[in-house]
């Protein structure tokens, strides 16, 4: 039995992994979910619920994250997947602790909500990256995310899975397949967000939805190379994304294309500073020029004490720059080493971490009259990024990122599903541009409307809606996701006091 529980929970997480992009399994997730939940529900042990969660967050983990060791080896990689795999190992905990309460079924989802909060708030700010939501960008449910954001998605998922997993076990089990009631409760749990998600879907906002519309390019010049290395050439990165502008402008003087508003260039696309660099400064200019629109600029910005900012910065043709976006959430171990005389002991990859400090703002700059909200590349995958970008009225969201650091592994399709969920998140059309893909853009539905290939240089047009009301996820902001792990302590104490007094 001990074997069964091992495999069924292995294989629970290695299907979670299978329903994530770049494959159209989304339908996986609830059921992979569902017979996680069987597992822990076989049983009352604590120690076994999290030796249970803990091997099918290692199944889920190890094979989505392999993106992470590509240039760096096993170690981060295996060691990410285990600290990620540890929440999974936790929620197993919680699961048997309100496993015998009344309606367990809505305290088991409850629990994974508070989990996923855990994991994607500590340590060093979290890790969001595979939770349930992300998942979704190709099914209807994605349409829960304009409800109550990205956790309640994952909430309806969790929910969806317990109700399949109690539904099955009332069929199945001698003492309780007679109760009517039991089977009817657990059927309307396992359908209550899938018929949420389809009538939410209707109300969706399309390309035609717009206040007002305006054309926007995404520019997507390559880089030389793949790997940590890829901006060993930053020049000819940032020569790439000039030549692709260029050959723009000439498309828009021939009328091919429609002329802009406004083009967005990815993260690092000019890692030569261009404030201090009269060189990479002028190249800039000469492309906005010969676009005739400013230019979203991502680019590496050398600060006096020696630390460097992420920055997207609004560049105005002869005026030069404007406004700019300093990236606020960096990514540890990559951008910034915390414990840097620690872990150096570990890898000799740790000093090639960065000396990036987060900024500050409000997470929008404004370009040719546009209010866009931008989060540069790690942030998509946190609430908060884009929240404020809009709560601080963006009408237009960017994404600009550089994958170019993961080659050609699965990360680039799951960080553009994020920027699915954000887009139905918040109502917004949304423009993801990458220095070798993949660049899209997507419909306030999270639709992607054009997407560009891996590693070729490339350039879309489209005229865009831009938008000012908000979705109801928008203006919750974090209220549901914490109303579902306050419901989830409180289950877990009931829960807690109810083993206790059976103990007793």
């Amino acid at each position: 039995m001990r074997a069964s529980r091992i495999v069924g929970s292995l294989a629970a997480g290695y299907v979670l992994y299978a329903s994530f992009p770049p494959r159209p399994l989304w339908f996986l997730a609830p059921f992979a979910f569902a017979a996680l939940v069987w597992v822990l529900r076989s049983g009352p042990s604590l120690r076994g619920g999290f030796g249970y969660g803990l091997l099918a967050g290692l199944g889920f983990f190890v094979p989505l994250l392999p993106w992470v060791g590509v240039y760096v080896g096993a170690l981060p990689w295996l060691a990410l997947a285990a600290g990620s795999a540890l929440y999974v190992g936790a929620f197993g905990v919680l699961a048997r602790i309100v496993a015998r309460l009344p309606f367990a079924t809505i305290w088991i989802a409850t629990v994974w909500s508070l989990t996923e909060w855990a994991r994607s708030s500590f340590p060093f700010g979290g890790f969001p990256w595979g939770r349930l939501a992300f998942g979704q960008s190709d099914g209807f449910l994605r349409a829960l995310a304009s409800l109550g954001g990205a956790p309640f998605l994952s909430f309806g998922i969790a929910l969806t899975g317990c109700g399949i997993a109690a539904l099955v076990r009332a069929l199945v089990d001698r003492d309780t397949r007679r109760d009517v009631r039991l089977i009817a409760g657990s059927l309307a749990a396992a359908v209550l967000m899938p018929v949420v998600a389809a009538i939410t879907w209707t109300t969706l906002p399309g390309m035609d939805s717009g206040d007002r519309y305006v054309t926007v390019a995404a520019i997507q010049g390559s880089v030389p190379q793949l790997g940590l290395d890829f901006n060993a050439q930053r020049r000819a990165v940032l020569d790439n994304h000039v030549r692709r502008t260029f050959e723009l402008a000439r498309d828009i003087a021939a009328g091919r294309v429609a002329k802009p508003d406004v083009v967005i260039w990815p993260e690092n696309s000019s890692d030569v500073d261009p404030l201090r660099n009269p060189d990479a400064s002028d190249e800039i200019t000469e492309a906005s020029e010969a676009v005739g629109a400013p230019i979203l600029v991502g680019a590496v910005l050398v600060n006096d004490d020696g630390t460097t900012t992420n920055s997207v910065i609004v560049w105005n043709g002869a005026d030069g720059p404007g406004e700019r976006h300093d990236k606020k959430i960096i990514q540890p171990f990559g951008e910034y080493l915390p414990w840097r005389s620690f872990f150096r002991h570990f890898s000799a990859y740790a000093d090639r971490a960065g000396h990036f400090v987060p900024g500050h703002g409000n997470g929008t700059v404004h370009a040719a009259g546009i209010d866009i909200g931008v989060a540069t590349c790690y942030e998509v995958a946190f609430d908060r990024a884009l929240e404020e970008s809009v709560r601080n009225g963006a009408q237009l969201l960017a994404v600009p990122t550089n994958n170019a650091t993961f080659g050609d592994t699965e990360m680039t399709y799951q960080q553009l599903a994020m920027s699915r969920i954000r887009a139905v998140e918040h109502g917004r059309a949304l423009v993801v541009a990458a220095t070798s893909g993949v660049s899209a853009i997507i419909s306030p539905n999270g639709a992607v409307e054009e997407q560009t290939p891996l590693f070729v240089p490339a350039a879309m047009v489209m005229r865009l809606p831009l938008r000012s009301e908000s979705t109801l996820a928008t203006t919750l902001g974090p209220v549901p996701e914490l109303t579902l792990c306050a419901i989830g302590v409180a289950a877990t104490l009931a829960g807690l006091w109810l083993r206790r007094r059976h103990a007793a």
